[in-house]
């Protein structure tokens, strides 16, 4: 007796397994309707400070970790070392310069620029500080508001454009606050834009295929309004 074979069934989505529901806003929307907000972070040499020097970045580290009424996440990514853009400026150098000798001098460094790059590996380290902002954590609003704010995108999946502003609003408070006491450690920072997001995120889970499929402008891609934000 033949017996049909059944048809297998499609893998999971990768999408089902990341707790991004959105990137939009210069956020990051999570499935349970909590938000993030991603700072680039510059670095200091602490090793060429002074004693005074870095006893003073010490304090005012302590003095921002005290500070702190919620976690943050700090990431340290190494990647790389990305030359396109220079390199595409020194082939319009070198496509427009009169001088022969010039232009020759100009292929000549390309091509060692190139070769040190891809046989030394040069990597750079970037620094990013993660800012979250949970309706849970707001302890200016009263229990009972915060429990329904926790609890309403979790039970329906979804912000209403109220709930999406608040969350933008205290993000961005918060945002100042952080920055203001990275700036007291000599630390510049730069908030994420969208897409700047975007290119993070698909960095980190597409470590293997950023180099070669690279993203395109946001504002060059078309979708409509995300079901994850209602009207009321």
């Amino acid at each position: 007796m033949a017996h049909k074979l059944a048809k297998p069934k499609p893998g999971s989505s990768t999408e089902r397994f990341l707790d991004i529901a959105e990137i939009r806003d210069d956020m990051v929307l999570l499935n349970d309707g909590t938000v993030r907000a991603v700072l680039l972070v510059s670095s200091i040499n602490f090793a060429l400070k002074s004693a005074d020097e870095q006893e003073a970045i010490i304090q005012a580290y302590m003095t921002f970790l005290n500070s702190l009424a919620y976690p943050i996440q700090i990431v340290i990514q190494s990647r790389r070392m990305n030359i396109d853009a220079y390199m595409n400026r020194l082939r319009e150098r070198e496509r427009v310069v009169e001088n022969d000798l010039l232009r020759n001098q100009i292929f000549d460094y390309r091509a060692f620029v190139t070769e040190l790059v891809e046989l030394g590996q040069i990597m750079q380290k970037m620094f990013y500080l993660v800012v979250p902002y949970d309706p849970l954590t707001n302890k200016k609003k009263n229990f009972w508001t915060r429990f329904t704010e926790a609890l309403s995108p979790a039970a329906a999946a979804k912000l209403n454009k109220k709930q999406l502003a608040d969350r933008m609003e205290q993000l961005s408070r918060r945002l100042e606050i952080t920055q203001g006491q990275l700036n007291s450690m000599g630390l510049s920072s730069a908030r994420l834009d969208t897409q700047g997001l975007i290119e993070l995120y698909y960095t980190v889970y597409n470590p293997n295929v950023f180099d070669t499929q690279k993203l395109v402008d946001i504002r060059q891609v078309q979708f409509e309004e995300s079901s994850f934000v209602s009207e009321k």
